[in-house]
This record gives C-alpha cells, sequence and structure tokens, in this order.
C-alpha cells in the first residue's frame, strides 16, 4: 500500500525521532510511505485560538496535498482529530462548501498510526521489540475525539519484551491543551502533577503516547523532577526490533 506521510509540526519541529519511527515501521511491513513536501500546518492551532479566518488557506492547502493520496498517515491523534473535525466546519464558516466537501473526504483517508495499523491494516502485532517497562497515556484527542479505544494498547501488547503495565485514572488530561497550558498555567501543572503521579506508581522506565505534545509536557515535568523515567512515542516503540538495538528514549 503506498502510504502519504503528514509528519505535523511539532514532531518535524522537535520531535522528528517519531516520524522516522513511523517511517521504519511501515517500511517493515511491506508499505511504501511517500512525504509530500508541499505539506504545512493542518491549523489547528488556528482554529483553537479563534483564528479561522488564517486557519482557512491551510485547510485548503492539506486538501491539495494529500487529496492525491487514498491513506494518509499522522503520528498524532491531536493533528488527525483536528483535521476530522476542525477542517470541514471551518470552510463551511466561510461559505466554501466545495472545500468543505474535498476536506471530508480527505480526512476520511486521514488516520492516526494506531488506527491505521490496527484498522486499515489488520495488524495488531508488528514484531517490535521493546525490553522495558512502559505505561501508555492515552491522549485526549485520541481517547476523545478519534475514539482510538484499546488499538494503541493491542499494539502494545504484542511487543516482544514488554513489560506493560496500567496507568491508573488513565483517561484524565495530561493538562498540556497547547495554549491552555499556557493560558491556564497553575491548573495545567496541578493537572501535570496528577499525572506524574500514576505514572511514577507504576514504576515504568517509559512512558508512551500517540501525541508527542502530550509527551512533551508529562516529559518536561518528569525530566525536572530527576524521576529517570522518560517518554516516547508509541511509533519508537513500535518500530523497534532486537536487531536494530535500543531506541533513544528522550
Amino acid at each position: 500500500m503506498r502510504i502519504a506521510l503528514f509528519a505535523t509540526c511539532l514532531a518535524d519541529t522537535l520531535f522528528p525521532e517519531a516520524v522516522k519511527a513511523t517511517v521504519r515501521l511501515l517500511e517493515r511491513l511491506g508499505h511504501q510511505v511517500t512525504f509530500p513536501g508541499a505539506q504545512t500546518c493542518c491549523g489547528q492551532m488556528h482554529v483553537n485560538t479563534g483564528y479561522q479566518r488564517d486557519a482557512l488557506p491551510l485547510v485548503r492547502h492539506y486538501a491539495d496535498t494529500f487529496e492525491p493520496y487514498d491513506v494518509i498517515v499522522a503520528p498524532s491523534g491531536s493533528c488527525v482529530g483536528s483535521i476530522r473535525h476542525q477542517h470541514a466546519m471551518v470552510a463551511r464558516n466561510f461559505d466554501d462548501e466545495p472545500l468543505a466537501v474535498r476536506a471530508e473526504a480527505v480526512a476520511e483517508r486521514t488516520y492516526e498510526l494506531s488506527e491505521l495499523l490496527v484498522d486499515v491494516l489488520d495488524i495488531d502485532d508488528v514484531g517490535a521489540y521493546f525490553p522495558h517497562r512502559v505505561t501508555y497515556h492515552p491522549t485526549c484527542h485520541s481517547l476523545r475525539m478519534l475514539r482510538v479505544g484499546e488499538k494503541p494498547l493491542r499494539l502494545l501488547r504484542n511487543v516482544r519484551g514488554i513489560d506493560l503495565v496500567e496507568l491508573p485514572d488513565a483517561d484524565q488530561c495530561c493538562g498540556f491543551g497547547g495554549t491552555f497550558a499556557v493560558k491556564n498555567a497553575d491548573t495545567s501543572t496541578a493537572m501535570l502533577a496528577d499525572k506524574m503521579r500514576n505514572v511514577l506508581g507504576t514504576r515504568a522506565e517509559v512512558c508512551t503516547a500517540g501525541d508527542s505534545s502530550c509527551l512533551m509536557h508529562i516529559g518536561g515535568g518528569l525530566s525536572r523532577l530527576k524521576t529517570g523515567v522518560r517518554t516516547l512515542h508509541l511509533a519508537q516503540i513500535l518500530a523497534a526490533t532486537e536487531s536494530d538495538g535500543e531506541p533513544v528514549l528522550t
């Protein structure tokens, strides 16, 4: 299957290893991955902060860039959630029904990584090897907007060598929420403290998730406390094999 990769801004700028791991994983599974060079931001930041008019060109550009592809994958439940739930809405808010129809069609073919693997490729064992104690944080957008449910956990349970431990109150937000963490710093910090306490209670070596944004927030807190617990994107665990050696834990 020929798959188009949407890297997302945050992963491209700060967490490229998650993007590289997505490519390695899919190529190992026998699929050709194409990176459309014209891709830019999906516009989520603009929509979420009230700048829908500025998001409109980005919605159009996403449709223009990815319309030729049958399947699009992104290592981010947050960005895929925006594409599915905001793109057509933005177009309709500015009376551009043709763009809304195009946006809906492209959004239907855009998948978060675990969705692509389980729902489209019908795989829940990717042949990964990761001999560490791991806990999984289901990010808000993947959990509530995309409703990925158990898909990431199904994939993780089939990783060789892993000691997967359940995260208490896993469905609780980590407190990031983009600009929420800036505008409501005290509340965000309190939510992060709860999340870190639960992560540390599992005695996991690694906390994983499907969104680099949440991992950045959680990982920053764990690092400042010098806990020794590290964060790693789901794609990096799934891409790891015994012959590859240890992935870099960040």
